[in-house]
């Protein structure tokens, strides 16, 4: 998965290019998909760096092999982001996850 497949991902399901952010809460670690978007004016990155952000996303979803989980989540979800309500995706690493969460995103 790349930057623009996610961005194709999130275009499928909800027409918009979500802004998607990685955190670590209580041990584990989502996906979020937040309720900014690229096309809004006040979006606070230009086109060029949320692609480049969305391939460094992109980029540890595949080395955790989590990149299908995300894609299947996304497709099947009835949730939608909106202002203050982001769209969390857990996601589970196995049993590699301890060697990730020492490391700050």
């Amino acid at each position: 998965m790349t930057g623009e497949d996610l961005r194709q991902i999130l275009l499928n399901k909800w027409g918009r290019s979500y802004d998607v952010q990685l955190r670590r809460t209580q041990g584990k670690i989502f996906l979020l998909v937040m309720w900014k978007y690229l096309e809004q004016a006040s979006f606070p990155l230009t086109e060029g760096e949320y692609l480049a952000h969305l391939d460094v996303v992109a980029t540890y979803l595949q080395a955790w092999g989590s990149a299908g989980q995300v894609q299947a989540f996304i497709e099947k979800t009835h949730e939608r982001p909106r202002l203050g309500k982001a769209v969390s995706i857990p996601l589970e690493l196995g049993d590699r996850a301890s060697e990730w969460i020492l490391e700050d995103f």
